[in-house]
């Protein structure tokens, strides 16, 4: 049994936490920018997780499915962020 192994329910719990800590924000966060950030963190917490569960049971399509909501997470905040300046997604 090596480390990951040994710490794998341990860190799936604590990265469970801060997606819920970060849902509280991305609810009730009293600005925009607090809740695109808070979005940001939950889009980042997911992708570790299927990061860790990746290894965890051996499955290299997680990583392809991480790789994906990475991108489409960037594309999304680059999009939430222009929309709240005011400009088109040309400029």
């Amino acid at each position: 049994m090596g480390i990951l192994e040994a710490l794998f329910p341990f860190l799936v719990f604590s990265f469970f936490i801060s997606l819920c800590i970060a849902s509280y924000r991305l609810v009730r966060g009293p600005t925009a920018p607090d809740r695109v950030i808070a979005g940001d963190v939950m889009v980042n917490v997911t992708i570790v997780l299927l990061v860790l569960l990746s290894f965890h049971h051996h499955e290299a399509m997680l990583l392809d499915i991480a790789i994906l909501i990475a991108l489409l997470g960037f594309i999304g905040t680059l999009a939430i962020s222009k929309f709240l300046e005011g400009r088109d997604i040309g400029d």
